[in-house]
């Protein structure tokens, strides 16, 4: 009886931890929170393109000049849950007009204000293997 008491509350507590983990991305596990970009390789705010809406915790954006490439941005709340790639996403600058890190920008999508996690560059592989209904 012990053993099966046991068994259950774990059984439990492994099923609250997929429901809370959600959905896995197409584009694998997402970074470590608080994951941004070196110092020397910030995007500028005016560099920023296209954007796409990978899942509710996924975007990826599109950066042109030196800032050039594809960024992916993990958020942890959700926000994007109810956006389409073809909403517009409000960008709030919070430090002197380059993103480096989470804490550099403000994302407000159709969800509300995004709790943004990390922010990372894809290598050219990684965005080459972006399924074409996800690119920016």
């Amino acid at each position: 009886m012990t053993r099966i008491a046991f068994a259950l509350p774990l059984g439990l507590a492994a099923i609250g931890t997929l429901a809370v983990a959600g959905p896995a991305s197409p584009l694998g596990p997402p970074p470590p929170a608080g994951t941004g970009l070196a110092r020397d390789r910030c995007i500028v705010d005016r560099d920023l393109g296209n954007h796409a809406v990978v899942d509710q915790n996924t975007l990826l954006w599109n950066a042109v000049g030196r800032s050039g490439g594809t960024y992916r941005v993990t958020m942890r709340n959700g926000c994007l849950r109810s956006a389409v790639s073809s909403d517009p996403i409000e960008v709030r600058q919070v430090g002197g007009g380059r993103i480096c890190a989470p804490r550099d920008v403000r994302i407000v999508a159709r969800g509300g204000l995004c709790d943004i996690a990390s922010i990372v560059k894809l290598t050219p592989e990684e965005a080459a293997a972006v399924p074409r209904r996800l690119r920016p």
